[in-house]
């Protein structure tokens, strides 16, 4: 691992998965996490990582895959994508550490495809960390690898150890607050921050009841500031602030109108209106979900409905709209949305019709 320079780390999106990387962060090299569910989003990370490293021109790099298995023709892809580099003397390694037994076959082909069905991908980081990483374990590490262990693959009568898990299971299931498509590094920042938060409640008096009640408290312990409002005001005035950083690649026009283009951000209705009074010079904010649903708000500068109706066939006030987008690809980067809304905008861009704010 000397020559390593930069490790890119893919992992899960449940509590195995990011526990693998709460692992990686206490090792002293340097990780980029990248995080998927199954099917399409893991050829679209592994794809984002590639393209990472291409533009970069990063050398001497590793790709570890964690609690992901992949499809056959999935492996076949990765495989040749690495060796295609490796012939212009890139040296990238790849290692995928699973556990499940559904990547049998893949384990078989590639030697590069570690599987191990008795152990939690947690635990099989772990000790791949102290072994090749060089992990700096905190005192914590092990008793947290344990419980993590205990309930992903379901060791009931480890009673202590299961309970912690399962609360920490859905610590990880109910952090839903920030948008891990538009929002990537944050919400892993987030997930990470909460588990890490976790631990301090290992080998107290009934620990996983101590962690049950206080996970609210946790959860607003990172979202507030200089003063206390109920979570949802929280939570709402740090999205608020993301997005506003984010304006640079996130903003679109139409007809001279100029717009926020959120994806699968959700509660348009609060976070969009807060987002144009702190930043009026936007004329509306359209959020679009994964199944290519939109919705649109104005602050009384356009008319939104004339929009829905011109992109979607859709419709509502002037304020306030909605439609859906015949034909959407369901995708989990933000730039390959932003490039289906433009080009939507491209073509009907020439529609006649105004779209002045009408009471």
């Amino acid at each position: 691992m000397e020559n390593i320079k930069n490790i890119h780390h893919l992992s899960h999106i449940d509590l195995d998965g990011y526990s693998c990387q709460l692992i990686a962060k206490h090792t002293p090299h340097k990780f980029t996490f990248y995080n998927a569910n199954y099917g399409q989003e893991v050829k679209e990370q592994l794809e984002l990582i590639l393209e990472t490293i291409d533009k970069n021109g990063e050398n001497d790099v590793y790709i570890l895959i964690t609690d992901l298995n992949l499809s056959l023709d999935e492996a076949k892809w990765l495989d040749r994508e690495i060796k295609k580099r490796n012939e212009q003397n890139r040296n990238i390694t790849l290692q995928l550490l699973d556990h499940h037994g559904s990547g049998e076959e893949c384990a078989k082909k590639y030697e590069w495809y570690y599987l191990d069905t008795t152990r939690s991908a947690t635990l099989i980081t772990y000790e791949f960390a102290k072994e090749h990483f060089g992990l700096k374990e905190p005192k914590w590490m092990s008793d947290y690898v344990a419980r993590v262990n205990a309930v992903d693959i379901w060791l009931i009568d480890q009673r202590e150890n299961f309970e912690f898990g399962k609360v920490c299971m859905r610590l990880i299931n109910e952090a839903r607050e920030l948008n891990r498509v538009m929002f990537a590094y944050e919400d892993n920042y987030y997930k990470l921050w909460l588990l890490k938060r976790a631990t301090e409640f290992i080998g107290k008096n009934d620990a996983h009841i101590a962690l049950d009640e206080n996970i609210y408290f946790i959860k607003k312990d990172f979202f507030k500031k200089d003063r206390n409002e109920t979570l949802d005001n929280l939570s709402t005035e740090y999205i608020v602030e993301l997005l506003g950083k984010k304006r640079d690649v996130m903003t679109i026009t139409y007809k001279g109108y100029k717009g926020f283009l959120s994806y699968s951000l959700g509660n348009t209705s609060i976070i969009g209106n807060a987002f144009l009074t702190k930043y009026p010079e936007y004329d509306f904010i359209v959020d679009v979900s994964y199944r290519g649903t939109m919705s649109l708000r104005a602050n009384n500068n356009v008319c939104v409905a004339t929009i829905a109706k011109e992109w979607a066939d859709g419709g509502g006030h002037p304020n306030a709209a909605g439609g859906r987008i015949n034909g959407f690809k369901e995708v989990y980067r933000y730039d390959k949305v932003k490039e289906q809304i433009e080009a939507i905008i491209n073509q009907k861009e020439s529609v006649a019709g105004k779209l002045e704010y009408k009471e």
